[in-house]
């Protein structure tokens, strides 16, 4: 470790995930949020912390798996009731939706302003999303949603751009990636686990249809990797967040390393 790293160390610390009050979690798709960061928001809910999910696009074309015979329509409201049931299992309330089109079908700056006006309205401490830097990772809808937390977990404090986006101010103090490949914090999930696979499998059938091969495969890696990241920190069973508070947001290049 460099000298530059390890000041950084002591004078900027990563932050500890589970200090804060108020929790936003954006998902790209309806069940995005579970298979990232299902255990860490059972265990924030259960311990009488605010949260709220963000649903950003609508799943319209995640059909591969539905119910034969579904317009999209029918498809899109279907997803809608598997979330909030999902939701539920988790402990978790407050669920909103952008409906933005699945699959990229909108402009960059409707997903900005949409997550803008979330963040002024629940005002979070931390918010989680998906990691944008990770390099096998090829759906757009991950990709936009991402980069635009990423932008406005810098600039979610300042009142004058987020009036520019039509949103009030909010005191974001942490952002953490989740399906991320370097992994900066762990929230240890021992006894969540089974909330999290609950809230996939027995609620997300329309995506994961019970014994199915893909709900198989997703199970065992959500296993194996919350054990993995459990032996790094100690645990049985954890999850691990690529964490950056608001001091690592810019101008410090090795937070990013």
């Amino acid at each position: 470790m460099s000298l530059t790293r390890l000041a950084l160390a002591f004078a900027a610390p990563i932050p500890k995930i589970e200090s804060f009050r108020r929790y936003l979690f954006i998902g790209p798709h309806p069940d995005d949020i579970e298979i990232g960061a299902g255990a860490t928001a059972a265990k924030l809910a259960a311990s009488g912390k605010e949260l709220c999910f963000l649903i950003c696009t609508d799943g319209r074309y995640g059909d591969g798996a539905a119910p034969k015979g579904l317009s999209r329509e029918e498809l899109v409201e279907l997803r809608k009731e598997e979330s909030r049931r999902s939701a539920a299992v988790l402990g978790v309330r407050d669920l909103r939706f952008l409906g933005l089109s699945d699959g990229g079908f909108y402009e960059d700056i409707e997903l900005l302003e949409g997550i803008a006006s979330v963040i002024g309205d629940f005002k979070p401490d931390c918010v989680f999303a998906p990691d944008p830097w990770v390099s096998s990772e090829c759906h757009e809808d991950h990709l936009r949603c991402g980069r635009a937390a990423r932008q406005l977990g810098c600039f979610a404090p300042y009142s004058g751009i987020m009036e520019r986006l039509g949103a009030s101010a909010a005191p974001v103090k942490a952002l953490c990636y989740y399906m991320t490949a370097k992994p900066t914090a762990y929230v240890k999930t021992k006894g969540f686990t089974e909330k999290q696979l609950e809230s996939i499998f027995g609620c997300h059938l329309s995506q994961f249809p019970k014994g199915s091969g893909e709900a198989k495969s997703i199970a065992l890696y959500l296993k194996l990797r919350s054990a993995d990241m459990g032996l790094r920190c100690l645990s049985t069973a954890a999850e691990g967040f690529r964490a950056l508070g608001s001091i690592h947001m810019h101008c410090l290049p090795e937070a990013g390393k």
